[in-house]
């Protein structure tokens, strides 16, 4: 097994026995939240840090760089360009209030481009992996995007993330205008899971202004290996991008 396979393997080993040490220790203790007093519309709760500390002990003797959302930029003993990009838990508000699923997210980068992703969901312990050349999948069942032509005829996933500045007129008019060419328009509350729905053909496109790497980081690469593709250019804050994934066959224009 060559070097991208073996950390492959690990990460998945690594998410799916993080989601399982979760849920066989949540009495509810874990799902105590607050809001964040830097970005108003941040929720950090006891599970971010829990998982956090799970997933980086055990992906730490790689060597490699990690960048977390919990944690921050981790430099690594390599000189490797490769980095793992970790979301200990996407969709903490899905979690903590029961709302609907959550995810955790382990991505392994090669300096700007995804490599692979792994999703492990909660409440379910399904696992999504996939990326560029290795396909993806959903239990181990390939999976693949939607063949949908036109954006009238499309489901399009998105969400507010904490960071957007809604009290700029022009965030609230580009919103409008991002979402307006589509049939239907989902919000999920976890951009990792917004993806695995454009990769397994359920959603046709995805878009998200200033959302952080982290949540986007595994999903990009799932797009990309279930046929999809993805542009992703800088946002405004620190290791903030704003992202358009789909099938291929719709596009941000």
């Amino acid at each position: 097994m060559d070097e991208v396979g073996e950390l492959l393997a690990l990460s998945k080993h690594v998410a799916i026995n993080a989601g399982r040490y979760l849920l066989s220790s949540d009495t509810g203790h874990q799902r105590e939240y607050e809001f964040s007093r830097d970005i108003r519309r941040e929720v950090k709760a006891r599970a971010d840090a829990l998982l956090d500390n799970e997933i980086l002990d055990r992906l730490r003797p790689t060597g490699l760089a990690l960048l977390s959302e919990e944690s921050g930029a981790l430099p690594g003993s390599s000189a490797s360009p490769l980095r793992f990009i970790i979301d200990p838990l996407d969709g903490t508000v899905n979690f903590v209030r029961g709302l609907g699923p959550s995810a955790i997210s382990i991505a392994l980068w090669r300096n700007q481009t995804p490599v692979f992703g792994v999703l492990c969901l909660l409440p379910t312990l399904e696992l999504a992996w996939g990326g560029a050349g290795l396909g993806a999948f959903l239990n181990d069942q390939p999976i693949v995007v939607s063949s949908i032509t036109d954006k009238e005829q499309a489901v399009f996933c998105t969400g507010i993330p904490s960071r957007l500045d809604l009290c700029s007129p022009a965030a609230g008019r580009g919103i409008i205008e991002m979402i307006r060419p589509y049939g239907k328009v989902r919000m999920l509350g976890a951009a990792s899971l917004s993806l695995l729905q454009v990769a397994k053909g359920a959603a046709d496109a995805y878009a998200e202004q200033e959302i952080m790497i982290w949540d986007v980081a595994a999903g990009m690469a799932l797009v990309e290996g279930a046929g999809g593709k993805v542009k992703a250019m800088p946002g405004s804050h620190e290791h903030a991008l704003n992202v358009f994934a789909s099938n291929g066959h719709l596009s941000s224009e």
